[in-house]
């Protein structure tokens, strides 16, 4: 199905302009429509929030997020890396299907004798380094609807001519192909960002992109709004302002750890405690601007009809560029199959609906984002569009467990954080993960075993056959790309 035809399913206000017409439509029938909010970090750990059990970085306004909402301890996101998680929210799609597997910007396999990855067994899989403009975004999506959309900070979903604008945002401010701040003085304006106006020099960029969020909401407080505010923090560089750098020099002197400070995940190093002061103060930075976003919708009255999401976009960033972070209990990091690459902290407030304070345990992923926002919003679903998500509205209103199902990944790259080229499944407790250089594979029960340190394959041959199986068959019903071997290997 194309497009157009897509948003003729949406039904009839879809198909006429974004704004004038179809937004009058919209405001005009039926109840006012929730607002939309989505707080995308990136980088983030799953445990690198005081909710989720953090005890030397302070995020108190994240916190009083998670205490007026719902908070998710089985939230994934579709890949280990930035991209492919960032597409599969736009889409509804895991990135596997949509072929976009790496980081827009790794090597491909016929550029990848320039990258330190030029002699390992395997080539990487080719992957696509843009979002399709064919595919209906999310954001797409509820415009066609009436809604005013904006999108603040990092986008690294294509080059030029498929950033936001291209992509069903009224408001880029900020978002282009780098996947960090790295031009000017990065992190502090001047920023170098061909999206975002250069603030008063100094300028703290998390701050930045929470005012232009604040402004767009309080210029569209009549709603309805998608106000996408995808911070470039907590990702390299690693920079802090001062102030915050000292609080956490001063707190780092003052902590005892009870282990060591330094594990291996295969050849890497892996931090085993958090106490690094820049990437502290860079976090609690994120969490001033998330703060700074919810006291806009509480100084609007708008709390009541927005509805809050907060996601990470893959793994604290543990064995690698720093080593900044520690996911303990959880194994490995960003660019990693294990939980610590994959498993993020996740909250959602909607009041009214979810009961403040309240905790979810069943398995969600990113993908899974796009018809839970169509059915808050009232509209119809969009199966064609978004294959592979699941809506959450039962699971966010408590209304009991739903079906099991099984989650999926396919990272067919080697990663900068050290992960080999491999596929994972997810089913119940149980959990497969494949690794293509030797088609091994390790099983774990993550009910008993959150760490992933008892590999269960040999003693569990019957549940790591089927498993296996289930994982072949979905990546050929998704026609995912595989690496090759690499004729270089050894040479």
């Amino acid at each position: 199905m194309n497009r157009r035809d897509f948003l003729r399913a949406l039904g009839t206000a879809a198909l006429l302009p974004a704004c004038g017409v179809s937004r009058a439509l919209a405001d005009s029938s039926g109840p006012r429509r929730p607002n939309f909010v989505f707080l995308l970090v990136d980088d983030l750990g799953w445990t690198d929030l005081g909710c989720y059990g953090s005890k030397f970085y302070e995020t108190p306004n994240v916190d009083r997020l998670a205490a007026t909402g719902i908070r998710f301890t089985n939230a994934y996101a579709a890949c280990p890396v930035c991209s492919p998680t960032r597409a599969s929210i736009m889409t509804g799609k895991y990135p596997a299907r949509l072929r976009t597997t790496d980081y827009f910007g790794a090597p491909q396999p016929d550029t990848v004798q320039k990258h330190w990855t030029r002699n390992k067994p395997l080539l990487p899989a080719r992957y696509r380094d843009r979002v399709p403009l064919e595919e209906v975004t999310v954001a797409e999506a509820l415009r066609q609807h009436g809604y005013a959309t904006l999108f603040a900070g990092k986008w690294h979903l294509g080059p030029e001519g498929f950033w936001p604008e291209d992509q069903g945002f009224d408001v880029n401010k900020g978002g282009h192909d780098r996947g960090g701040p790295y031009g000017g003085k990065r992190y502090f304006s001047p920023y170098g960002n061909p999206r975002l106006p250069d603030g008063p020099d100094g300028e703290h960029l998390p701050d930045r992109l929470a005012t232009e969020t604040c402004k767009f909401i309080e210029e569209h407080r009549d709603g309805p709004f998608l106000a996408y505010l995808a911070f470039y923090s907590v990702h390299t560089p690693l920079m802090a302002r001062e102030d915050l750098k000292a609080k956490y020099e001063a707190k780092a002197r003052t902590v005892t750890h009870d282990g060591p400070a330094w594990g291996k995940e295969g050849d890497r190093e892996v931090r085993l405690v958090q106490d690094h002061a820049v990437y502290a103060g860079m976090v609690e930075a994120m969490d001033q601007a998330v703060g700074k976003v919810l006291d806009a919708l509480d100084r609007l009255d708008l709390t009541q009809n927005t509805v809050v999401f907060f996601m990470s976009d893959n793994g604290g960033l543990a064995t690698s560029e720093g080593h900044p972070t520690c996911n303990l209990p959880l194994r490995a990091g960003k660019g990693w199959l294990y939980e610590g690459g994959i498993r993020e902290p996740m909250i959602v407030r909607w009041p009214a609906q979810v009961r403040a304070g309240s905790v979810c345990e069943e398995p969600v992923i990113s993908t899974d984002f796009y018809p839970t926002m169509l059915e808050i919003a009232g509209l119809p679903a969009a199966p064609q569009q978004h294959l592979d998500g699941r809506s959450m509205v039962a699971l966010l209103r408590q209304q009991g467990p739903q079906k099991d199902r099984a989650l999926y990944w396919h990272y067919p790259h080697y990663g900068n954080q050290g992960g080999s080229p491999g596929g994972a499944i997810r089913l119940g407790d149980y959990k497969l993960i494949e690794f293509y250089e030797d088609h091994r594979v390790e099983l774990y029960n993550l009910r008993d075993d959150l760490g992933e340190k008892k590999d269960l394959s040999g003693a569990m041959p019957e549940k790591a056959a089927e498993l296996r199986r289930m994982l072949h068959e979905w990546r050929n019903k998704v026609g995912a790309a595989m690496p090759t071997p690499n004729p270089n290997h050894g040479v």
